[in-house]
């Protein structure tokens, strides 16, 4: 073993001395190329937990050699550590955020309710869903206890209203009265109400106003003689109706605009009429007959002389909405019967025959026709909402002008024009003259009067 040591220092201090003799490397650690013998240094022992015992006596060299190598694979073990744990703590992470990442989302959802009842059907299986949801549902309970339980003040209203009449009514269903012309082209179903809208709004455009005070040899006496005087004449050409209501509107429009005197007012009647059964005809009378039923007192050049002139002054304008238009459609929406509406007609030409219903429009006059009609015949309800739809006016705009048309009808027995009284006299119109007036629409000291 001394003879060994001696060995290694001599070539030790040979090496240190500089001679050039270089030492034997037995083992090859200095190289490199071979790491096997390492194993027989002792640092393997650590690493695989092999214990191996050196074969040879161990020096400071090599005591210093396998510290360093000791501090080595001390140093690459903890590296290779710090590596696992970093590797797992980023899986840990990326697992945690793959967990955690739908989590804001649904906090983000919950949140979004608003409404407290909305939470508790998400989460009724919580104790505070629950509490809630209890709490919820007294609320509801209580609520619905007071709804049902009513006070002294609304039992005592209700009473009144009863008392009064004043129930809450369902409200009435509006009749299509178009629904039975559906299959008739000439009823223009798909445009009647564009049609009747339209002629709502240009109905005060062409109408008569108030003439009279420019008018210096008429009254409105003499007015109503021309009028009775053209229903004769228009029955006896068993004319349509349309051509007595055109008449009429061109005659008051004319007048508007034109003084006439005394001697030429039945001149400009027969020239209206001409003009209007030409419009409304398909075969309007001749102007001799015109003239024979004038008893001569104007010739044919006369007569077609005025009719120049009126075109000319109403600008050749001759489709206006006259009160016939109206009250065609007026007594639609009152689904009525004969009697009815032959009611309606009397009191309208009744109507036309007072001067001072110029002032109210002809849609007011054909609305207040149908309603003093219903009242004369105790029609219930006298005005509904499929009435009150199609002409407009509610019950309380027509009272005024229902009880002019009614007072007429209770002095047309014992007026002396008798064109109009007679007309509805006969079996063919019902005979709706002898109708006593509505007695509603009387004042009280005239309310016992009237034809029976």
């Amino acid at each position: 073993m001394a003879s060994r040591v001696v060995d290694q220092q001599q070539a030790r201090g040979m090496a240190v001395a500089g001679v050039g003799v270089k030492p034997q490397k037995k083992n090859a650690v200095a190289d490199g190329r071979n790491r096997k013998p390492l194993g027989e240094i002792g640092n393997q022992q650590l690493v695989r937990g092999i214990e191996i015992k050196p074969n040879r006596p161990i020096t400071s060299d090599c005591r210093n050699f396998r510290a360093q190598l000791l501090a080595n694979a001390q140093a690459a073990a903890a590296n290779e550590n710090n590596k696992k744990q970093v590797c797992v703590t980023v899986n840990e992470l990326v697992a945690v955020k793959r967990d955690e990442a739908p989590k804001p989302v649904q906090k983000k959802v919950v949140n979004i309710k608003l409404k407290p009842k909305e939470i508790i059907e998400i989460s009724p299986d919580t104790e505070e869903g629950l509490i809630e949801k209890a709490k919820h549902e007294k609320k509801k309970e209580g609520a619905s206890k007071k709804k049902a339980a009513p006070t002294l003040t609304s039992v005592l209203t209700a009473r009144s209203k009863a008392a009064c009449g004043l129930t809450n009514k369902p409200k009435e269903v509006i009749v299509d009265i178009d629904a039975k012309d559906a299959g008739n082209d000439l009823a223009a179903v798909e445009y009647v109400e564009d049609m009747y809208k339209f002629y709502k709004l240009v109905e005060n455009e062409n109408r008569p106003h108030d003439y009279m005070d420019s008018q210096p040899e008429i009254n409105e006496n003499m007015r109503a003689i021309l009028m009775d005087w053209l229903v004769v004449v228009h029955s006896k050409f068993e004319l349509s109706p349309e051509t007595f209501y055109l008449t009429t509107n061109v005659i008051d429009r004319f007048l508007s605009v034109k003084t006439v005197p005394r001697r030429e007012l039945q001149l400009v009647g027969i020239s209206a009429m001409l003009i209007a059964s030409k419009y409304e005809e398909i075969w309007p009378p001749q102007v001799d007959d015109f003239v024979s039923l004038s008893d001569n007192a104007y010739s044919n050049v006369q007569i077609l002389v005025m009719e120049k002139m009126i075109l000319g002054k109403l600008e050749w304008t001759l489709t206006v909405p006259t009160l016939y238009v109206f009250l065609v459609r007026f007594i639609k929406a009152a689904i009525p019967d004969e009697q009815m509406e032959n009611l309606v007609y009397f009191l309208a030409e009744l109507g036309m025959m007072h001067y001072g219903m110029l002032m109210y429009c002809p849609s007011m006059v054909a609305a207040s026709a149908v309603y003093a009609a219903k009242c004369t015949l105790n029609k219930s309800p006298a005005w509904c909402d499929t009435l009150k739809l199609h002409t407009g006016f509610s019950e309380s705009q027509l009272i005024d002008c229902s009880k002019v048309l009614v007072s007429l009808h209770a002095k047309a027995a014992k007026n002396k024009l008798q064109g109009v009284f007679k007309k509805y006299l006969s079996s063919e119109r019902g005979a709706v003259a002898l109708l006593s007036p509505a007695k509603v629409l009387l004042p009280p000291a005239k309310a016992s009067g009237g034809s029976s």
